[in-house]
């Protein structure tokens, strides 16, 4: 076999003595893998790299295109992005994959038969970090939600279905609120799904899906969501089936590849030989059968089933059964290399086809003829201390012109003029829509600028502004009551 280079970062918090324990079976397992080790994370936040990673870590992953990492922390100061964050967009990580399943009765869970995989969007949404204070009392965060994202994530997620015998997928949205973004996702995942007749396909509103994840998580097979409801949905699985440590996440790319457990570096159990190496090790079995070593990772996997038979356990979770053993990190990782050969009793053993967990197919974007594109208005935000919306209105009525009138104000996307209630609580952060005066006129961005100079002239402090734009004369916005 050939043997395979690997990128390895073992993090922080518990990450090396996890780290340490996975890499220990898989040698014992015989993989037959090269180890190219480096440095992410706290120390290299403290040396003073602001992005977590620096340029030799980023030449190791160029090279090897596959890095198994164990958890990383970022400080908590706003300037510091997410390790994560950066390396799934700067490699292009799209697609993350996040199996949960049950072990019942050898790990108690409530709903034995559970097996399902969350597959979510890895690099728009929230996550994009696109933040901003915009004024005293108010933070914003944009949602980027792009027509190539989910077409990618909703093809690989198909492909995904057909290649690993999945019969099911479904998508959770919340598109009766979020209706160009989230509707966006959902639109373009069905038009992906008329591509696969062969699976079946729904959508579930995400406040009811996450709910039945909780209570009825066998009536799923696969789930698709953006990348904020994707990660919950997982953690809620992984927790339904026994332990969030048990789990492990791949991000997949076009020729990259990131392997990892979802749980973060619980520095409180670091340096105490108890943390739970098992949601890495079912990264790295992940891992081994995305570059084609099947047979080394259905022998860990079935090793760690029948160490689960067994009754062996770390502290976080315990094992059913008379013969339970709590084991530190390091004698559970010994168990499952004295396990190695063995085949779970109870258990379903592993046997992966050949064509499980390889690179995605070509994530092509079919991009369609643009739309036609009509400027007709703009939503400028102010930052204001008042609270007499009328006679906000009346001085923004001062800067209204031939081509652009005020038509409403909001405050946190509440209406309040025309015809606002009292009873609204204000911030000091305000909408205003100025609409093109006829269905006939034209709105150029020379009237724009000549609008937010006559704004600025009465004396309003203006944060922003939104170009509000008709595609082929459907709204590109969404509309405010009464509009």
């Amino acid at each position: 076999m050939t043997v395979t280079k690997i990128t390895v970062a073992s993090g922080d918090g518990v990450g090396p003595e996890i780290m340490q324990a996975v890499l220990h079976i898989m040698s014992e397992a015989g993989s037959e893998i090269e180890i190219e080790k480096i440095t992410i994370g706290q120390k290299q936040f403290e040396s003073g790299c602001n992005a977590g990673i620096d340029e030799d870590a980023w030449q190791s992953l160029k090279r090897t295109k596959l890095l198994l990492k164990g958890p990383v922390i970022t400080p908590a100061e706003g300037r510091f992005k997410s390790v994560d964050v950066t390396i799934g967009k700067s490699l292009g990580l799209y697609a993350n994959i996040r199996p949960f399943k049950s072990y019942n009765p050898f790990i108690a869970s409530m709903h034995p038969h559970t097996d399902v995989v969350v597959i979510r969007e890895n690099e728009e949404d929230l996550y994009a970090g696109v933040e901003h204070r915009q004024t005293d009392e108010v933070m914003q965060c944009l949602k980027l939600i792009s027509r190539p994202g989910c077409e990618k994530i909703s093809r690989y997620a198909f492909e995904y279905a057909r290649m690993n015998g999945r019969k099911k997928i479904t998508c959770m949205t919340k598109g009766s609120i979020m209706k160009l973004t989230d509707g966006l996702f959902l639109r373009v995942f069905n038009e992906i799904a008329d591509l696969y007749p062969d699976i079946d396909h729904e959508h579930i509103d995400i406040v009811e899906g996450a709910a039945r994840v909780a209570s009825r998580p066998t009536d799923f097979d696969v789930l698709i969501a953006p990348n904020m409801y994707g990660e919950l949905l997982s953690m809620i699985g992984a927790a339904v089936t026994g332990s969030v440590a048990l789990t492990a996440a791949a991000s997949i790319g076009e020729s990259c590849a990131v392997f990892e457990a979802v749980h973060g570096p619980q520095t409180e159990l670091a340096g105490r030989d108890i943390a739970n190496p098992s949601g890495l090790l079912n990264a790295a079995v992940m891992m081994l059968h995305h570059i084609g070593q099947h047979n080394a990772a259905d022998r860990i996997l079935n090793a760690w089933l029948a160490t689960l038979e067994q009754g062996c356990h770390t502290a976080d979770f315990v094992c059913g059964g008379s013969n339970a053993t709590l084991l530190g990190t390091r004698a559970f990782a010994d168990r499952v290399v004295s396990n190695l050969g063995k085949l779970p009793e109870e258990l379903t053993p592993a046997h992966y086809p050949a064509g499980a967990y390889l690179l995605p197919p070509a994530a092509e974007v079919i991009r369609a003829v643009p739309d036609s594109k009509t400027l007709v208005g703009v939503d400028v935000f102010l930052q204001w201390l008042g609270s007499d919306v009328k006679l906000l209105a009346e001085k923004l009525q001062m800067a209204n012109s031939n081509e652009l009138q005020l038509v409403m104000i909001t405050n946190r996307g509440v209406k309040v003029w025309p015809n606002g209630m009292p009873e609204t609580f204000y911030t000091d952060h305000w909408r205003c829509r100025f609409i093109t005066s006829g269905t006939d006129k034209t709105v150029s961005n020379c009237d724009l600028i000549a609008l937010m100079e006559r704004v600025d002239a009465l004396g309003l402090d203006f944060i922003k502004c939104e170009n509000l734009c008709n595609f082929d004369d459907i709204p590109g916005y969404a509309l405010g009551q009464g509009q």
